[in-house]
């Protein structure tokens, strides 16, 4: 769950340019959603935007991995940029008033908490990076916002069917998620205390 904060890869290598052109791709999605509203062919161009940004962070991912081009910039921003992405699509969709604001509220206040607390936990000496739970998590957010994004009214009643059943699922396990992290972070918290019993005092 948690990883101690080190490394000497620069942040200047391709999984990062990659996470900036995700979040740099954000304005452009949302203008695409929002402004063409009775155009089916402009939801289908943002869709694609969309999934052109998801397919970064998974293409970020392998490279990082594969040539061990971790950073902590990349551990922080990764998520950040993906929370930035999927919010867009939350946030349009229910502007659009095509998903419940509660859904949108719910799973914002869940995402950008759990960012916050990943900062906060850094004064422990650890990065907190995404375990399995929470990459299910982004992937199932991602399928669901990729079927919502064109339009539900502009597509067959059995999308619509599928689309709200991943929505489902997605907003499920991002709560329990934020659940698991929240106590993650707590066990961390202790531990750090244990083994440095002198800053509890100060």
């Amino acid at each position: 769950m948690t990883t101690p904060v080190q490394g000497t890869t620069s942040n200047w290598n391709v999984p990062n340019a990659l996470t900036v052109l995700r979040i740099v791709l954000v304005p452009v999605f949302a203008w695409l959603l929002l402004a063409n509203l009775a155009s089916p062919s402009m939801r289908w161009i943002a869709d694609g935007v969309f999934i052109l940004a998801i397919l970064t962070d998974m293409a970020d991912g392998k490279i990082a991995r594969r040539y061990n081009l971790i950073t902590n910039f990349g551990k922080l921003w990764d998520p950040i940029a993906d929370k930035a992405l999927t919010g867009m699509g939350f946030i349009g969709l229910s502007i659009l008033g095509e998903l419940p604001w509660w859904i949108t509220v719910m799973i914002l206040l869940r995402e950008w908490g759990i960012t916050l607390m990943r900062v906060w936990i850094l004064q422990y000496g650890t990065v907190m990076a995404a375990n399995m739970g929470g990459k299910l998590k982004t992937v199932t957010q991602a399928v669901a916002l990729a079927m919502f994004i064109p339009g539900l009214g502009f597509l067959p009643a059995w999308w619509g069917w599928i689309a709200w059943a991943i929505m489902i699922l997605a907003f499920a396990l991002t709560v329990y998620t934020g659940i698991d992290y929240l106590l993650a972070a707590g066990r961390t918290r202790a531990a750090y205390f244990e083994a440095h019993p002198e800053e509890r005092r100060r």
